[in-house]
């Protein structure tokens, strides 16, 4: 697919970007702390977070709107 290039290049550069930062001065640890694996953890877990919350949400104003009854069947 058109994603899988752009992907793989998103991914390779969350890998090694703990090598350019120890390069930059920061710590060993903090570097490899936020290092690849972590950070793809971290933001999948949060992503998944929010769409549980927004489905959460979703579901609250649907069982409102069907409690509310403004909208009936058709009485034949």
């Amino acid at each position: 697919t058109k994603i899988t290039l752009p992907g793989s290049v998103f991914l390779a550069i969350i890998a090694i970007l703990p090598v350019f930062v120890r390069y930059l001065g920061v710590s060993s640890s903090f570097a490899s702390f936020f290092g690849g694996t972590s950070l793809l953890i971290v933001v999948g877990v949060a992503l998944d977070t929010l769409q549980q919350i927004e489905s959460h949400l979703l579901m609250r104003h649907y069982d409102g709107f069907m409690k509310s009854g403004k909208l009936k069947g058709r009485r034949g």
